[in-house]
């Protein structure tokens, strides 16, 4: 199973680095194009909330409730239940984001004032602000069928996921990005606004997506027409899992929403920082976080099905390794280097040096909370396989209930940085209710293995941020060309992965911390 898992894992990373370089090259390119101005804030505001939807139909609270069911069904070995199962979700499901994305295109300005509130007041007041409610506006009336396309997008993934054909999921993402960059190079200059042409971007690259997943499916025999199925046994199953589950991951969701209000009422700019430094962030959470969670659900649904308790705990025990070894050391070098990496990645055009600097602080505070994270993602799961969605979601709404306390604490003295240190604490504190929940429940505990090996990667990770410090040329490096900061970062880069690797083996890294022993 360790292998199953290694391969899997490797081949979900790698489609999401593809997907993540060309995510960052599509910021790069709405950088140049609109920095950290009015309307680089609207347009990711406007691609928020649509956003926020996705994650609770399809890549969310759906995928953690319909993906331990599916492998139910798909364990019966019965072709025709598990296409007519297929058919009724995905008719249930479509029928309802399809009416829910009418229901936001027409009701947009409501959506714009209700978490825009600051620039609604300034509209109503006849502030310049004011503009950014009209546009927001507008902007949502194209960015929100979106939700329509990619939440069925997600349960095509999703179904592919739990066949094991990971690659076609994990890349998909890739097409959004392609659209966007198309849209800012060919439609933006026909255009009045620019922010428009990354709008219609999402839109066209929603279709994209779900167009592109159609052959896998058919391929595996599971493209069915859909079917409205409210009432069949297995929907409702799903229905009962999803409900709670809805709440659990809304709760970050609607955490970053919260921001967003907050954000609304600070100067102009703050949505953009914390938007160019979680990209930032995404770029890691993505790459390890992610796709070590989208392989052990369906994983540890088996595991959980099969009624095998020793292994379903060592491939928990295996991720969180996995995690701790990639996301300790990426936290440190985000952290230490925010500055140089926004810098060689985004200045340019619109994106200022003033930008980088304002952005390299929510990126810093990010980073604490980066480890925790990827600690939720992997931690989850062991309820969600189980089908047990109550639990994630008290401890979801505590620690939501944590993040606006923390936003009001620190976003007065630190404005839209104290949102991002409120992110990080909360996630934190998320983290620990779930492993502390697991061990007492006695799912999972850690084992002296990964106990050892992550204090291996803390003194491996220590090292790794000294040689970052020894390296740093401070102010002197941004008078650099770009060519010579590229080739400065990547140095840089190059030696402390280096001096991490080597001090790991010096403590006694060997290929067995990489095996989960599930059977």
């Amino acid at each position: 199973m360790s292998r199953k898992l290694i391969k899997s894992g490797l081949i979900v990373s790698v489609m999401t680095l593809v997907s993540r370089v060309l995510g960052l090259v599509r910021d790069v390119v709405v950088a140049k194009l609109m920095g950290d101005g009015a309307a680089a804030d609207v347009f990711f505001f406007a691609n928020k909330i649509p956003n926020f939807l996705r994650r609770l139909f399809a890549e969310g609270a759906f995928a953690q409730a319909f993906i331990p069911v599916l492998t139910e069904v798909h364990n019966n070995d019965d072709k025709k239940e598990l296409r007519e199962f297929v058919a009724k979700v995905s008719g249930t499901l479509g029928g309802i984001v399809f009416i829910v994305s009418i229901v936001g295109i027409v009701a947009s300005p409501v959506l714009a004032a209700l978490f825009g509130t600051g620039w609604f007041v300034a509209w109503l007041q006849g502030d310049e602000a004011g503009d950014k409610f009209e546009l927001a506006s507008t902007m949502l009336k194209i960015t929100f069928p979106y939700l329509a396309f990619i939440s069925l997008t997600g349960l095509s993934g999703a179904i592919l996921n739990t066949l094991n054909k990971f690659a076609v999921a994990a890349f998909t993402p890739v097409l959004l990005n392609v659209c966007i960059i198309a849209c800012a190079i060919y439609l933006s200059p026909s255009m009045s606004q620019p922010a428009f042409a990354l709008a219609w971007g999402v839109f066209i690259g929603g279709i994209v997506q779900f167009l592109f997943q159609l052959p896998f499916l058919f391929r595996a025999g599971l493209l069915v027409k859909p079917k409205w199925g409210w009432h069949d046994e297995n929907v409702v199953k799903v229905r009962t899992l999803m409900i709670p589950a809805l709440f659990g991951v809304s709760v970050g969701q609607i955490n970053l929403l919260f921001d967003t209000f907050i954000a609304s009422f600070l100067v102009t700019g703050s949505i953009s920082w914390l938007y160019y430094s979680d990209r930032l962030l995404e770029f890691p959470l993505g790459l390890f976080g992610i796709a070590i969670a989208t392989v052990i659900l369906p994983t540890l649904s088996r595991n959980h099905v099969t009624n095998n308790p020793k292994a379903f705990a060592a491939n928990i025990d295996w991720a969180f390794r996995m995690v701790c070894l990639l996301g300790i050391p990426a936290a440190v070098g985000l952290g230490t280097m925010a500055r140089p990496i926004l810098t060689v990645i985004f200045q340019r055009g619109a994106f200022t040096a003033e930008t980088a600097i304002m952005a390299s602080y929510s990126l810093t505070a990010y980073s604490f909370g980066l480890i925790s994270f990827m600690l939720v993602k992997v931690l989850a799961p062991g309820f969600y396989s189980r089908q047990d969605t109550k639990t994630p979601v008290r401890f979801g709404i505590w620690c939501m209930i944590a993040n606006m306390v923390f936003n009001l604490i620190f976003a007065i003295p630190f404005g839209y940085v104290g949102l991002a240190i409120a992110t990080s604490m909360s996630a934190t504190l998320n983290a620990a209710l779930l492993y502390i929940t697991l061990r007492k429940q006695g799912v999972f505990e850690l084992s002296r293995t990964s106990l050892l090996f992550i204090a291996r990667v803390v003194i491996a990770s220590t090292v790794m941020g000294a040689l970052i410090y020894y390296r740093d040329r401070g102010l002197a490096f941004f008078d650099l060309a770009l060519s010579e900061q590229m080739i400065d970062v990547g140095l840089t880069i190059l030696l402390s992965v280096g001096g991490f690797l080597t001090t790991m083996v010096l403590l006694g890294m060997r290929p067995r911390h990489f095996r989960s022993g599930g059977e």
